[in-house]
């Protein structure tokens, strides 16, 4: 199996992620897409990861890579129906590339915050031995809106109705972050953007706030992470 890495941002990277799939033999190449990076032949790859970002869906003047970007994931997931996950920014574009519609989240999710599966969520093969109700890192301003057709709500939160969702049967993806390394809140607290929307929801010392918080569930924040990668490979392959 041979994985094909969209990222946005170079702090944003598949994270703990990395070593299971190395456990699991799994070999991988990212395209940097902000760095102008040009996305590759399909043929050579048989899975999608799209990570995040702090630039949203509808930032094309800015950011005009996310219209190929957006015609690519449509041509393989709808197209090649080819397996597929995306995480925070991944989630979205698959739900604005696949018909659905993004829009701000009110109030934004920013912290260690709970996610509950539904019972969709519970049968789903991404999710099998994953607790009904996990502590996760958001940090996130926009939500999908309106899913695609042809999609099942996997997990929600109080604030957040579609947490998680597949679209069709080979499309996977996850508002919230599993991919969260010791170092991940530092990194990526270091990004202007990403740091001013952690002071408006936390204060000035959120960084000192989450990480905390993540420290504490660091253990269990692993552990999710290599269930989820185990279960993806083993519902694909």
């Amino acid at each position: 199996m041979k994985l094909l890495v969209f990222q946005h941002i170079d702090c944003e990277h598949p994270g703990s992620l990395r070593q299971f799939l190395a456990d699991g033999g799994i070999e991988w190449q990212a395209v940097n897409l902000h760095r102008g990076d040009a996305i590759p032949d399909f043929d050579a790859y048989d899975a999608l990861w799209v990570m995040g970002g702090p630039m949203d869906v509808w930032d094309i003047e800015d950011c005009p890579w996310l219209v190929p970007e957006k015609a690519a994931i449509r041509e393989w997931v709808g197209g090649r129906k080819k397996p597929y996950l995306g995480l925070c920014l991944g989630h979205q574009l698959l739900a604005d590339a696949m018909g659905g519609t993004c829009g701000p989240q009110r109030p934004a999710e920013i912290g260690i915050m709970e996610v509950a599966l539904t019972d969709e969520g519970r049968a789903d093969a991404l999710f099998q031995s994953m607790p009904a109700v996990q502590p996760c890192l958001q940090w996130h301003s926009v939500r999908v809106a309106q899913e695609p057709d042809n999609t099942t709500i996997l997990a929600s939160s109080v604030d957040c109705r579609v947490q998680a969702m597949r679209v069709g049967d080979n499309a996977w993806s996850m508002q919230y972050h599993v991919e969260v390394e010791p170092d991940t809140v530092s990194n990526w607290g270091a990004v202007p953007a990403y740091h001013q929307a952690l002071v408006n929801a936390l204060g000035e010392e959120g960084i000192s706030v989450m990480q905390k918080a993540a420290d504490e569930n660091m253990e269990g924040f692993t552990r999710c992470a290599e269930t989820i990668c185990k279960n993806f490979i083993n519902a694909v392959t």
